[in-house]
């Protein structure tokens, strides 16, 4: 009788999540940074991080870039960029105040939001703005308006924000929140206020949207989801979140393949990958080619869209090259 051939293991495969990485409004703040810098040359000074990213802030730094917290740092005179998180008009008037030369990088969909805010507060609208506090964004945002705006951030902010007119309050969002977690909390804004009004078109950004269906169409075959995306970023972190509510049964957000915990590893066979809007491609190269020296070497890519957004540079620059 011939022995029972030896059961074979399943076999290891990475899942990896398209679309992924850069956004049009990350592509476009970076290209700035490098086209001022090949301009300009160095120093060239970033009011905040130009997008939430560690690699990308400390190339940029190598190359001479100046990153500050606040336009006071500039000195006067100076060129400064605008990050793509986008900044409050009061920000805008202290860079002229100090005759300092801008270039504005703010996402084209950070922009939308400003002009909704403008657009309600001109019309006496309490504008419910749900978000993460301390989130330059929702500083740059609330900003445009602040006597009519007021954060959302977790479900007792919801609960007990108060309104002058509940017929004139309308709700707005940060760009790069969780599609299902902003739901909620329109929800119980809603219960409160049932004639809450919703923003003329989705605020929360393609790229933000995309990434989450794609990890939600791949986590439930996941044993360990990584995402690649740096602490400080908001749609990361949320990536995170969504693959553990979609069925990974792990998932993790490191900023480089080095940081993989080995353990993570442990009785995993299907491992999915996918990375932050703020994260360029070359990041997830080498985490694939770290798990291949580690017999993760199948990759399959699971494709929920197909990305074909661009967004013309800033204004600014366009006026120089020509």
């Amino acid at each position: 009788m011939s022995a029972a051939s030896p059961a074979t293991e399943p076999a290891k495969r990475v899942l990896l999540a398209k679309p992924r990485g850069y956004c049009a409004g990350v592509d476009r703040a970076v290209i700035a940074v490098e086209k001022a810098l090949e301009l300009y040359g160095p120093p060239v000074y970033v009011r905040k991080e130009i997008v939430h990213n560690r690699h990308v802030v400390e190339t940029l730094r190598e190359r001479g870039v100046i990153f500050v917290d606040e336009t006071s740092e500039v000195p006067e005179g100076e060129l400064v960029v605008f990050s793509a998180h986008g900044v409050s008009p009061a920000v805008h008037a202290e860079a002229a105040e100090r005759n300092l030369r801008t270039i504005d990088a703010t996402c084209p969909l950070v922009t939308k939001v400003h002009k909704e805010v403008n657009r309600f507060a001109k019309d006496d609208y309490d504008i419910l703005l749900i978000g993460h506090e301390g989130h330059e964004e929702v500083e740059g945002t609330s900003g445009e308006a602040p006597e009519h705006v007021q954060l959302v951030d977790t479900s007792e902010d919801a609960s007990s924000v108060q309104v002058r007119d509940p017929s004139k309050v309308v709700w707005l969002s940060q760009t790069t929140l969780s599609v299902d977690e902003t739901m909620v909390r329109v929800d119980q804004l809603r219960e409160r206020f049932p004639g809450l009004a919703d923003p003329p078109s989705d605020d929360i950004c393609y790229a933000t949207s995309n990434r989450q269906v794609a990890v939600k169409a791949m986590a439930a075959e996941c044993d360990l989801v990584l995402v690649v995306g740096s602490r400080n970023s908001s749609n990361s972190k949320r990536l995170v979140e969504v693959a553990l509510q979609a069925g990974a049964r792990d998932s993790h957000l490191i900023d480089f393949a080095r940081e993989v915990d080995e353990a993570w590893l442990e009785g995993v066979t299907t491992v999915g990958v996918t990375s932050g809007a703020s994260v360029p491609d070359v990041l997830v190269m080498d985490l694939l080619a770290w798990l291949a020296e580690r017999g993760w070497g199948q990759v399959d890519e699971v494709t929920t869209a197909n990305e074909k957004i661009s967004f013309a540079l800033p204004r600014e620059l366009r006026q120089s090259a020509k």
